[in-house]
């Protein structure tokens, strides 16, 4: 069995009460985030911005559950900018600067959740994303084909120590909370999500495929290809058989005609900048002239195939040390999280099978240990370069001291006078023979720019190790986790490969 199949299995059977999965058509979806500022509008106080966008979220005709944070949804605009006001008076700063709130929406796929369920989800996300330390509140929309909330909170913190500054790779980050969240409520996730921005990636839509719902100019052109397919006799007969398939048809000023499908506020112009090339009225009147061949429907895109931690705690065997009930409960939502980011783990890693997550815990742990000895190799000969640096300067010190002894044939009233000089001349002499072992002396020049190079390297390697240990910390926990579920180890083997 696939590890991936069998972790899965495992954490619905494990966490029963809180693993209902659901599976849509075509795979699983997921709930997808979006994070947006906003600022003060053109011609509008801050205030009546913030009263703006807060309407819309909180839009009878759409709302489907709300909650809150800290602040009355209803007077959130004026809560918002009290708490900026108190920021103003007492840092100085002006709070209305910049964005004066941020906007988070999660969307779900249709069927996966109910408004109620998206609420919790939503609440969950915006509290553990601000850390309780921003006003929110979390509006759940059911009024498109998928439930989705919007999430607002306040860009400034609730004790006015600080404003949230929106960071790079913010959206990356919120969209592994989400996905930490949904996998906890055992909801799907997007695998390997892509961005369509530069050309090498996806937007939602198109990444969804054949499980997306048809956009209007889709339904429109689809009509429009099977209404010329029937060989209409004039445009007012295609116009009718558009009319016949459910597509409004608008007339406007001037003769322009646009289409509205069902369940669409706004109609598309019928012209080939707004519905695509080849649908514009010159070509569909060619079509019924006979002068250029009908269309067959595109095809929706079809979906892409998908492509993404501490050890697990042994409750039964706490339970035996003599641990309580409040501590079982804890147990186990503790396990629930961990067991949501070793699944979290292996889909963003690729590993589906066991001998690979094996394998590269084994290669992550060798590796660790290599640049954990290979730093001790480097730190001892920087060691022993810095050595042989001090010596070198203190036996240039103190040599015209000995020679002016050896001058002084070996004088007794010398000897008292720069007693301490020379045996640090003996002291620098020793080492130097001692570290050289017979090789010859190296120039200061050399011993600088080796004890550089040394150095250099010693900072690189620190920098590798601390991500090597993170990985290796990574994988071990995640592989203790699966063995644990597995019963191929008590923990010890682990915690033995991590030292």
């Amino acid at each position: 069995m696939a590890l991936l199949t069998f972790l899965l299995c495992a954490y619905f059977t494990l966490f029963p009460q809180k693993c209902q999965p659901t599976f849509l058509k075509g795979g699983t979806l997921t709930a997808t985030t979006y994070i947006k500022p906003h600022k003060q509008a053109a011609k509008r106080t801050a205030i009546q911005s913030l009263k703006d966008r807060f309407d819309y979220g909180l839009n009878p005709e759409k709302l489907g559950a709300v909650s809150s944070y800290l602040c009355d949804p209803e007077t959130a605009h004026a809560e918002f900018m009290l708490v900026k006001g108190q920021y103003q008076a007492e840092t100085g700063r002006t709070a209305e600067q910049g964005a004066l709130c941020y906007q988070i929406r999660q969307a779900f796929p249709q069927g996966e959740v109910t408004p109620e369920e998206a609420n919790r989800i939503g609440y969950e996300t915006a509290m553990r994303w601000t850390k309780g330390k921003y006003q929110f509140f979390v509006c759940t929309h059911t009024d498109k084909g998928h439930i989705h909330n919007h999430i607002y909170y306040n860009s400034t913190a609730y004790d006015r120590s600080r404003k949230f500054r929106n960071f790079i790779g913010s959206s990356f980050a919120l969209r592994r909370l989400s996905d930490r969240v949904c996998l906890e409520h055992a909801l799907s996730v997007v695998e390997r999500p892509k961005l369509h921005s530069k050309g090498r990636f996806l937007h939602y839509g198109q990444w969804q495929g054949a499980a997306r719902p048809p956009s209007q100019k889709e339904q429109i052109r689809w009509a429009i290809d099977a209404a010329l397919s029937e060989r209409p006799a004039d445009f007012a007969d295609f116009l009718r058989r558009m009319e016949a398939a459910g597509i409004q048809v608008v007339h406007g000023r001037g003769g322009v005609i646009s289409f509205r499908a069902p369940g669409h506020d706004r109609a598309a112009r019928l012209r080939a900048s707004t519905l695509g090339a080849g649908y514009g009225r010159e070509d569909i009147q060619a079509v019924i002239d006979g002068k250029a061949p009908t269309r067959q429907p595109k095809q929706a895109r079809p979906r892409p195939a998908p492509q993404r931690v501490n050890l697990l705690i042994d409750i039964q065997e706490k339970m035996r040390q003599g641990k309580g009930p409040a501590y079982e409960r804890w147990a186990k939502v503790y396990n629930l999280k961990q067991m949501a980011a070793a699944l979290q783990f292996l889909q963003e890693h690729g590993l589906t099978d066991y001998d690979a997550l094996a394998e590269q815990t084994t290669a992550a742990v060798d590796h660790f240990h290599a640049l954990a000895g290979e730093i001790q190799s480097t730190e001892a000969r920087l060691s022993q370069t810095s050595e042989l640096m001090a010596a070198v300067v203190s036996y240039a010190k103190t040599r015209p001291i000995f020679d002016g002894y050896k001058a002084a044939k070996y004088s007794k009233k010398y000897l008292a006078q720069h007693e301490a000089e020379l045996a640090d001349y003996r002291a620098a002499k020793a080492a130097i023979n001692d570290i050289l072992d017979g090789a010859k002396l190296p120039k200061m020049d050399t011993l600088k720019k080796e004890r550089q190079e040394l150095a250099d390297k010693k900072k690189a390697l620190y920098a590798e190790y601390r991500e090597a240990q993170r990985q290796m910390r990574e994988l071990v926990a995640v592989k203790g986790g699966v063995d644990h579920l597995l019963g191929l180890t008590d923990g010890r083997e682990n915690k033995a490969q991590e030292r």
